[in-house]
């Protein structure tokens, strides 16, 4: 029997802190073998990255610490080779495509310089990677690269720079290429190009590949296997079909759950509390948004979907008041918030709050949690007397499933989901009439994404406040929109009630959304 290309066994890596030792992967044993996908799931935490980071040689070492296991590749020991042998294979068997492409292109060469410079680093002439460079621009579908590469980074799209980031990770014609969640911070359209590029790559040349993601619909598309962890521990592994059609671990089944949407409940007609009418947007001589229209009422939660660069955000900053409509008007309880006198700002700062994409750079680091919830009493000063403010800080965390500790802490001791919690109770301190939710949970694991929904859906229901969820990905809204509006290009292309958008789209952009959204399912994925 042949050996498989990656093998490791009973891995376990931990890393010391002032606390003692954190176990991140714990006795973890799974084999790659040529031309196989395998898909490593987990939440954040879960110790993938960590995994795939020990596979790479990328460990800091100390804090971390292998404690056991072996890594082998095409049957050597990897973690017994000698730095410049390890090094050698880096870039050249075992290629890597990370996450955030902005933070790993360098900023300060253009694009085709940082492709040539792997083949020149594995020992190919100038000319020869140059030349090479341009081809693998082309290949992963950028367009006129003989003119692109020599763009910097900065000049090209999220989708666009993970395509350079996978020409990259490609140049040398690697056995094993490891994506560490390469599609997360993209649009549903833009992820399921870069899954077809990596299929197609991996069909072309035979090249086996680890994919670390926390979304079971993006195994489902593109995995042979799957292995779920949790907490650093293997809960369960098998066939993607096995894994996902009969799952026999409780948390796999409830990361499946978390995944199946289902259309909102309808909801009877209440008062309307905000109205768009006609809003035009612009920066400078750039129409961002045309035309546009929506009522909402009270209690209400409606979705706006689209991708990046619609217009969702732009129209967001218009209703915050962060910016003012070239043509249109926007009404609050009748009345122009353009037209607010001071006082008329103040009751509509009141009543108007926001919940960021990003836990991680919307809470103040420096500022414990109950500075961070009660800052904005410390501006309105009339909305309750500070002697008050610590039990309704404590009050409003527990409403959101946080306990009292939470307010002696700072952001940097929670998790994503647990911060994006945090800055939803920071929204309710002014009994807010409407919170503005931008790309909330864009960034949270999938069963975190839940659980934030779910507490979302919870507050509208106990305290009728209404929200104005914006978003990229039509079935992540699908389990509690009341209404959805699809935007494209600044334009409303398709609007109304959850039920009938998701079960019958009219427009050809909805539809493609719609089709882009991976499901965790193995069929329709094969299909």
């Amino acid at each position: 029997m042949k050996s498989p290309l990656l093998q490791v066994e009973h891995l376990s890596v931990d890393f010391r802190t002032a606390n003692g030792l954190f176990h991140a992967v714990k006795d973890i044993s799974f084999t790659i073998d040529k031309g196989e996908v395998l898909a490593i799931i987990g939440e954040s935490g879960s110790g993938k990255s960590v995994t795939a980071s020990a596979i790479l040689g990328l460990l800091d070492m100390p804090p971390a610490i292998i404690s056991s296991g072996d890594i082998r590749f095409r049957g050597k020991d990897l973690l017994a080779m000698a730095p410049a042998e390890r090094r050698a294979i880096a870039g050249r068997d075992i290629s890597v495509v990370f996450q955030d492409p902005l933070l790993h292109l360098n900023p300060v060469f253009p694009v085709g310089w940082q492709i040539a410079e792997v083949c020149r680093i594995h020992g190919s002439s100038r000319a020869e990677a140059d030349r090479r460079a341009v081809e693998l621009l082309g290949r992963v579908g950028i367009s006129n690269p003989e003119k692109r590469q020599s763009q910097y980074p900065h000049e090209f799209s999220g989708g666009q720079r993970q395509r350079i980031m996978i020409a990259m990770s490609i140049a040398m014609k690697p056995a094993l290429l490891i994506a560490d969640e390469p599609t997360t911070a993209l649009d549903v359209t833009v992820q399921a190009q870069i899954l077809d590029l990596i299929r197609d790559i991996q069909a072309e040349t035979g090249t086996s590949i680890l994919m670390i993601t926390h979304d079971l619909g993006v195994a489902a598309d593109i995995a042979d296997h799957v292995l779920v962890m949790r907490r650093g521990e293997m809960v369960e592994s098998g066939s993607i079909r096995e894994v996902l059609l009969e799952p026999k671990q409780q948390y796999t089944r409830d990361l499946i759950a978390a995944g199946e949407m289902k259309s909102g409940p309808s909801r009877k007609p209440a008062e309307v509390i905000l109205e768009v009418s006609n809003v035009s947007l612009q920066y400078g001589e750039a129409k961002i948004v045309h035309d546009l229209t929506l009522t909402l009422h009270k209690g209400e939660i409606m979705c706006i979907v689209g991708e990046s660069g619609s217009g969702k955000s732009t129209l967001a900053r218009s209703i915050l008041r962060l910016m003012s409509p070239a043509k249109g008007q926007i009404k609050f309880h009748g009345t122009d918030i353009t037209r607010l006198d001071k006082e008329g700002i103040r009751r509509y700062q009141r009543a108007v709050q926001a919940v960021f994409q990003d836990p991680y750079s919307s809470l103040n680091p420096r500022m414990k949690v109950m500075d961070v919830i009660v800052e904005p009493w410390t501006i309105q000063k009339d909305v309750l007397p500070r002697h008050l403010w610590r039990e309704r800080a404590g009050t409003l965390l527990e409403s959101v499933g946080l306990d009292l500790k939470a307010l002696d802490k700072f952001p940097g001791e929670f998790s994503g989901g647990q911060r994006q919690r945090i800055a939803i109770a920071r929204a309710l301190t002014m009994s807010s009439e409407i919170i503005v939710c931008d790309e909330a949970v864009s960034a949270l694991d999938l069963t975190v994404q839940a659980q934030v929904i779910a507490l979302l859906r919870d507050l509208r229901d106990r305290l009728n406040v209404a929200l104005i969820f914006i978003c990229h990905d039509l079935n992540l809204v699908r389990s509690f929109a009341d209404n959805v509006m699809v935007m494209q290009g600044g334009r409303v292309v398709e609007q109304g009630p959850a039920a009938a958008v998701f079960d019958a789209p009219q427009h050809p952009y909805t539809q493609r959304l719609l089709a882009a959204s991976p499901l965790a399912d193995p069929i329709a994925a094969s299909r």
